[in-house]
C-alpha cells in the first residue's frame, strides 16, 4: 500500500512536471536557453517546488512535506533594527496616523515634520537636449485618442528606422 501510494506521487509529480516545464520556459523579460529551463525543472521537482494539486493549487512540498528538504529560513531583522526604523519613521513622519484616510503623520501636518530632501532633477538644458533627440528620432509618443505608438512606430522610413 505504502509502494503504491510513492509510485502514484512519483507519476503524478512527473505528470505535473512535463506540463509544468511549459511554463518554466515563458519568461519575456529574459528568454532562456533549453538547458536553464530544465535544470529550473529539475530543482523544482527536487524541491518539490512545482504544483500537484491543480484544483487546489498547492505545491508538492506542500501536500508531502516530509519527502522534500526543508527550505532555508531567511534571517529577518533584529529587534534593534526594528526599534530603530520605528524610531526614525515617528520621527520624520512617515508613519501612519489616520487609520480611517490612511494618511502619514507627515502628510496630515507636514510642519510638525523634516521636510523630506528633494532628489536633483535634471536641468532645463538637459532636459531641452533630451526632447530634441526624441524629436530627430521619433521617439515621442504620436499623439491622438487611444494612441500608444510612437512616431519611428508609425513612419519607420522617415525617422531611419528599420522594421
Amino acid at each position: 500500500m505504502i509502494m503504491n501510494r510513492k509510485y502514484i506521487t512519483a507519476i503524478t509529480l512527473a505528470a505535473a512536471a512535463f506540463s509544468a516545464g511549459q511554463v518554466f520556459a515563458v519568461d519575456a523579460s529574459a528568454p532562456k536557453t533549453r538547458e536553464q529551463v530544465k535544470a529550473e525543472l529539475t530543482e523544482a521537482i527536487r524541491t518539490g517546488d512545482i504544483v500537484a494539486d491543480a484544483e487546489g493549487g498547492r505545491k508538492a512540498n506542500e501536500i508531502n512535506p516530509s519527502l522534500y528538504p526543508v527550505k532555508a529560513v531567511v534571517q529577518g531583522k533584529t529587534r534593534e533594527e526594528v526599534k530603530a526604523e520605528l524610531a526614525e519613521a515617528i520621527r520624520t513622519g512617515d508613519i501612519v496616523a489616520g487609520v480611517e484616510s490612511g494618511l502619514k503623520a507627515n502628510e496630515i501636518n507636514p510642519s510638525l515634520f523634516p521636510a523630506k530632501s528633494l532628489v536633483q532633477g535634471k536641468s532645463r538644458d538637459e532636459v531641452k537636449a533630451e526632447l530634441a533627440e526624441a524629436i530627430r528620432t521619433g521617439d515621442i509618443l504620436a499623439g491622438g485618442e487611444g494612441s500608444n505608438q510612437k512616431l519611428n512606430q508609425l513612419d519607420p522610413v522617415r525617422y531611419g528606422r528599420k522594421l
